[in-house]
């Protein structure tokens, strides 16, 4: 199974039960290896963990069920040690486990794995409109919104009609890892496009935005990005991940703003800390600011409240630049 979508959790445990009562193990539509862990995810459920937590529980526990007796830590802890992924992965591996020892009572001692510090790349401008050109739809659509919004993949994909009010131009997404919640504004084109895609598949408020997942986005992005690459034997264009446009978003918001509050919230971070980081990415190019000049207090309060910021004063005329 690849993905975990809404009431998966309630409908597992309704096979289980009809197992438990006598069922052959043929009626469930779901792996005979999810069964050990299905209290879990249900556990995890009333204790209003997020749908992200969930799922990410789900698929780890399946795949240390494909090759590990979850009754045996040692087992588990040697496939987990072996394994040629990072060690942020592995910590993750190890939390999921850990819920489900906590559950069944299982001792074991859960080893230490410290995630990697990695350098968070922002692609240019350029480079992501190519790709947006480049892309087919829906494809092309998502990565607009990733451009424009920030939203991370698993948000994007979880979009209903009912969470855009096109009239405004917002979006109020559900945010994953129990992030804030954000508003978010989107450009006319964009807004004009999303119309088209919702006329188009005829789709009702309660409907998704996008059909399948976000590891279906994921997918998708990658062969075209890679073909991409390949045509124009580009190789950095391989490098482009769908969350460095989450990346391109805050570290642009905080250059055309300087607002760190403001990028705090719109991409739903619960610390300042983790928001701090795009502060140090300006590694936009130079020429995409917008220079005007003010010769008295109203043209200078007028160039701030669009958002320009004061530079210098050369010849008494007050220089002012924003990004474009």
């Amino acid at each position: 199974m690849r993905n975990l979508p809404e009431a998966r959790v309630a409908r597992l445990a309704e096979c289980h039960k009809e197992q438990k009562a006598g069922y052959g193990q043929h009626t469930s539509p779901f792996p005979r290896h999810t069964a050990p862990f299905l209290n879990v995810l249900i556990e995890m459920e009333k204790d209003a963990k997020s749908h992200y937590t969930i799922h990410f529980t789900y698929k780890a526990l399946s795949l240390l069920a494909k090759h590990c007796d979850l009754e045996d830590p040692e087992q588990v802890r040697t496939f987990i040690a072996k394994m040629n992924v990072s060690s942020g992965y592995k910590r993750n591996l190890c939390i999921a486990y850990n819920k489900f020892c906590k559950y069944y009572k299982i001792s074991w001692n859960m080893p230490t794995y410290h995630p990697e510090s990695k350098g968070i790349k922002i692609p240019t401008k350029e480079k992501i409109e190519m790709l947006i050109a480049n892309a087919k739809k829906p494809t092309s659509i998502k990565l607009q919104i990733s451009k424009e919004t920030g939203l991370r993949p698993i948000e994007l994909c979880n979009l209903r009609v009912k969470d855009l009010d096109l009239e405004q131009r917002l979006i109020y997404p559900t945010t994953a890892k129990n992030g804030a919640s954000k508003i978010l504004k989107i450009s006319n084109s964009l807004k004009e496009t999303l119309q088209e895609h919702i006329d188009t598949h005829k789709l009702n408020p309660d409907n998704r935005l996008f059909k399948g997942n976000s590891e279906d986005y994921g997918k998708h992005y990658r062969a075209m990005r890679n073909a991409l690459a390949d045509k124009l034997h580009d190789p950095t264009i391989k490098t482009i991940r769908l969350y460095d446009l989450r990346h391109y978003f805050a570290t642009t918001l905080y250059a055309k703003t300087r607002d760190i509050l403001l990028v705090k919230q719109q991409m739903g971070h619960k610390k300042i800390e983790t928001t701090l980081i795009y502060t140090q990415l300006l590694n936009l190019n130079d020429d995409e600011w917008t220079v005007k000049t003010a010769t008295n207090v109203k043209e200078a309060t007028e160039l701030l409240e669009a958002g320009f910021e004061y530079i210098q004063d050369i010849d008494g005329i007050k220089l002012y630049r924003k990004r474009k």
